[in-house]
């Protein structure tokens, strides 16, 4: 069997073919490339001959498989992004990785629907207590999970534990948002969102909600602001580190505010695995010794990072989670750890948990789009 996993990131599109637990081929693409030339990206996974094809999965959506998907588009850009047509005109970075999103999964949708395969986000996942989840939406979307997937399965292998006995915690750090997912006897229990943690390279995380109603109106891309970018104009962490050791001192204060963020969400993410003895950083910026040991000396835990499977060089974690994820589900050789995490178990929407009078419309038109988009949609029984 051999599974391609394709991972949407903010500054890459990054495609990993796993053939027997084994990465056989992996590929990197600018987002920006893909969004205006979806094909390039497509014409190259129909040219691998796989078997299955792990989609870019957005806040996600349960176990679905291209041929149960009704409209493409309306379920790219309305379920798997919650966003509209009207919301793709602009030319921005952060934009870019939703175009395309949108375009992959629509091109996927039409050339290959019965080997693409969409996944969960952390929210959906059965062994998430509902009281964690009230009022959310974002709590890691599907790379998120993805990453996480790898981060226990190669936890295992380096302290040869069986799953059941993993506790730890993920720190995803991407080009643009940051996300914390709390692991608890080998199963996510938690999340951090990067849209309600700490600040990232482009979003600021969590608002305080003054601010928010001093504004009044908001546009969709808000999400895309408000982060480092904005308050130092350096979004690459290692070039803000660089800036550091030639002594400049706003670099300094926007490292501090980024670090000692992610250590409160680490920190958050604690409570609901108490037992936790190491933090697992993932993504773009987790080679970088000087975010590790700062991350290290505020949590007083060991940090560590993911080596990759075997085979791996330079795609990125989340997509060889994808990857790993999709073997999973159908019947390869990392069907353990998808059964152990319940993956499979996945169910709803990301917006069932909303309880704020004034956004219960938002939760009801996603459900009603899921019902439409998605033939057999997979709701929860305990909603």
């Amino acid at each position: 069997m051999r599974v391609a996993g394709i991972d949407p990131g903010t500054r890459s599109f990054d495609v990993v073919v796993l053939e027997d637990g084994r990465v056989v081929s992996e590929y990197s693409f600018d987002t920006l490339t893909i969004a205006r030339s979806p094909e390039r990206l497509i014409d190259l996974v129909k040219s691998i001959d796989v078997d299955v094809i792990v989609a870019p999965s957005g806040y996600g959506v349960p176990v679905t498989w291209g041929r149960d998907v009704v409209d493409a588009r309306r379920f790219a850009l309305e379920l798997l992004l919650l966003s509209k047509p009207s919301d793709m005109g602009f030319d921005d970075l952060g934009v870019n990785v939703y175009k395309a999103l949108a375009e992959i999964v629509v091109e996927l949708l039409r050339e290959l629907p019965d080997r693409t395969l969409f996944i969960p986000s952390v929210i959906l996942l059965p062994t998430v207590p509902w009281f964690r989840k009230v009022n959310k939406i974002d709590m890691g979307t599907a790379d998120k999970l993805a990453s996480t997937v790898l981060a226990v399965h190669q936890y295992s292998l380096r302290e040869s534990l069986d799953y059941g006995s993993i506790n730890l915690v993920v720190v995803e750090t991407g080009y643009g948002y940051t996300g914390v997912v709390s692991v608890k006897e080998g199963i996510v229990v938690d999340g951090i969102g990067g849209t309600s943690a700490c600040i990232g390279p482009l979003t600021a995380g969590a608002l305080d909600l003054e601010v928010v109603a001093g504004v009044g109106r908001w546009g969709r891309w808000s999400i895309l602001r408000g982060g480092l970018v904005d308050m130092v104009g350096v979004i690459d962490i290692h070039e803000l580190v660089a800036a550091i050791r030639d002594g400049d001192e706003k670099a300094r204060v926007a490292f501090e505010a980024y670090v000692e963020c992610i250590a409160k969400d680490v920190s958050r993410a604690l409570v609901s695995t108490p037992k936790a003895e190491v933090v697992v950083v993932t993504g773009r910026n987790a080679r970088i010794p000087e975010l590790r040991e700062a991350i290290r000396e505020r949590v007083d835990l060991e940090v560590v990072t993911v080596e990759g499977l075997p085979g791996a060089g330079k795609a990125k974690e989340s997509a060889q989670g994808y990857a790993m994820i999709g073997d999973g589900i159908a019947g390869g050789f990392f069907r353990d750890i998808v059964d152990h995490m319940r993956i499979e178990g996945a169910c709803g929407t990301v917006a069932d948990y909303i309880v704020h009078p004034e956004a219960l419309g938002l939760r009801d038109r996603i459900r009603d789009l899921y019902r439409r988009l998605v033939v057999k949609p997979r709701f929860c029984n305990n909603l």
